[in-house]
């Protein structure tokens, strides 16, 4: 179809009419506006990077064992004549309490029998002492006499040489002379006589007195009683039964005290040591100490059941470490005790720690200082920090010790600088913050770093 000369200038009109206009807008048109677009703040809440008291804390594992255990045993043999009603499995008995009685008659008559020796050997004792006091008497008497004797023959004797008394006279005195010496003699020798007889008898003395002790210890082990406040174990016993030295009779296990033996790994040590910063400050210590390395780590303990009763926890005392590693585990084991076990019992909820029970072992270092904050706050190394134009700063740092949900930082961070505790998401390092404070964090913080809460 073909265009008229009149439509074509129809078309050309009207185009020529719309790039008229079309200037016309544009040079009348306002020029645009550039307004400046930012990303919303977000609102976080933080907490300030501080040096808070802190301690170590180490979760180990192991059953429950008695600190003492008694398994008696008899030391005589004989005839059980007596066994205590409450001496069965489970029971408790005071401290004190006779508990096995073996027939001790025979024991006693020979105790008896040892004593009539002894008093006997006395009895001789004392006739040898008086015999000896009434000899020394007699020598007393019989020097005297010699000394008479004696006396008399050299005043016969120069009587004699004067030629006024005759031979015989002479004689006679000194028969009585030699008479009265031999008496001496016999005299003396008696008195020496009683000193090894005395000496022998003293002898004899020492080992009645010696038997007596040792019949009286007999008689004694025929009577079991319990040393301290016990709970009964196995009981191997009857009344009427006969055993023989040495026969097992019952297990009791001391009320007083517990012991668990943890099992700790090597790098679970490492880090509750790491409050001594250097070999020289735990060889100081070691001295110190006498040597007792667990006195000189300064560790502390508690104790709970591994089950769902928060109120089974227990204080404890760091006892001794093991002396070797478990090659095949590469655990040392710590072992701790707690005293009082039986008490401040409640049923249902804070049972007695009884032997063979399973438990955590929480083992804490001394108080130190350090640069704290939750685990939660750390990404992959790194930290969101509210810098001092409220915006985020990403932040790679340095850790030394994890612990739970708690993180020590050795680097990287401030004091006082703002670690945000909210989890972002999209996270643009220069987005702009709303910061808020977090007290209760922070409170909680200080608590669970010491221990608690945890």
């Amino acid at each position: 179809m073909k265009l008229s000369l009149k439509g074509v200038f129809g078309l050309v009109l009207a185009l020529a009419l719309a790039i008229v206009v079309a200037v016309v807008m544009v040079k009348n048109k306002s020029p645009l506006e550039h307004v400046a677009a930012e990303m919303p703040r977000r609102a976080v809440e933080v907490i300030a990077a501080r040096q808070i008291p802190f301690r170590t804390r180490i979760t180990a594992y192991g059953n429950v064992e008695p600190a003492i255990t008694l398994n008696s045993m008899a030391e005589v043999s004989g005839k059980i004549s007596y066994v205590h009603p409450n001496l069965k499995a489970g029971e408790t008995i005071p401290a004190g309490t006779l508990v096995v009685r073996i027939d001790a008659e025979d024991y006693a008559r020979s105790l008896q029998q040892t004593r009539e020796d002894l008093k006997a050997s006395r009895s001789a004792l004392a006739e040898l002492e008086s015999e000896q006091e009434s000899t020394r008497r007699s020598l007393e008497l019989a020097r005297k006499n010699l000394e008479v004797g004696e006396a008399e023959l050299s005043r016969v004797r120069d009587v004699y040489q004067k030629q006024l008394v005759a031979k015989s006279t002479l004689d006679a005195e000194e028969q009585k002379v030699i008479q009265l010496r031999q008496q001496v003699q016999d005299l003396q020798g008696r008195l020496d006589g009683y000193r090894s007889r005395r000496q022998s008898t003293q002898a004899q003395i020492a080992r009645a007195e010696q038997e007596v002790q040792s019949r009286a210890t007999i008689l004694g082990r025929t009577e079991i009683t319990l040393p301290f406040d016990a709970r009964i174990g196995t009981v191997n016993i009857d009344q009427n039964e006969f055993v023989a030295v040495g026969a097992p009779l019952f297990e009791a296990i001391d009320l007083k005290g517990v012991e668990i033996r943890a099992q700790l790994p090597l790098e679970s040590m490492r880090n509750l040591v790491s409050h001594l910063e250097n070999s020289v400050a735990l060889n100081r210590q070691f001295v110190q100490t006498g040597g007792r390395i667990n006195e000189s780590l300064g560790l502390s303990a508690r104790v709970r059941l591994v089950s769902d009763l928060p109120e089974a926890v227990w204080e404890a005392r760091v006892l001794r470490i093991s002396e070797a590693i478990d090659a095949t585990r590469q655990t040392l084991g710590v072992v701790v005790g707690v005293d009082d076990p039986y008490e401040k019992i409640i049923p249902g909820r804070r049972p007695p720690l009884l032997k063979g029970m399973f438990t955590a072992v929480d083992l804490l270092a001394p108080e130190r200082s350090a640069l704290v904050i939750p685990r939660k706050t750390v990404h992959a190394g790194r930290v969101y920090i509210a810098n001092g134009e409220d915006r985020l700063e990403i932040r790679p740092i340095e850790i030394q010790l994890v612990q739970g949900d708690l993180v020590v930082v050795r680097g990287g961070i401030e004091v006082d600088e703002r670690i945000i505790v909210t989890d972002l998401t999209p996270v643009i390092e220069g987005m702009p913050l709303e910061v808020r404070s977090a007290p209760a964090i922070e409170d909680s913080l200080r608590r669970r770093a010491l221990g608690a809460d945890q």
